[in-house]
């Protein structure tokens, strides 16, 4: 048989970045930076919150990153990919990249972290961001069929 192909089994962090899709934006993106002198060795992605929520987050969690604000949000820096298999609750957003969308101006860096990784545990985030939204984290919710 010639001309066959067998069909290569696709990765589980291609099918994400697949889901995701190519974006074309009209505007520049705002991306928020990586300190000098810290480096982002698993990339960065950031979790936004309304700013209300701020500083209600920032004591539940046992390690802070790098955190931006401007009037309306907050942003937390993560690991990239740290959405995969969490559905991060409403009002709070994933933000892959670390781009900030619809964001005037780009926001002030308000906490930097002692050492060279600007990443706050995604875990520990989400489940203070389920917390406050009185959401049940997305493992401990009923299966069904």
């Amino acid at each position: 048989m010639t001309g066959a192909r067998t069909a290569r089994p696709l990765s589980l962090n291609t099918l994400v970045r697949l889901q995701r899709g190519p974006r074309t934006p009209a505007a520049p993106l705002l991306r928020l930076p990586v300190p000098e002198g810290m480096t982002a060795p698993m990339g960065c992605d950031a979790v936004a919150v309304p700013a209300r929520f701020g500083p209600l987050v920032m004591p539940r969690l046992p390690r802070v990153g790098c955190v931006y604000a401007d009037e309306a949000h907050w942003w937390w820096l993560v690991p990239s990919d740290s959405d995969y298999a969490l559905e991060w609750p409403a009002p709070a957003r994933y933000d892959t990249g670390a781009v900030v969308p619809d964001a005037p101006d780009l926001p002030g860096l308000i906490h930097r972290p002692d050492g060279t990784l600007p990443y706050t545990p995604p875990i520990p985030l989400y489940l203070a961001v389920c917390r406050l939204t009185d959401t049940t984290p997305s493992w401990s919710r009923p299966v069904t069929a």
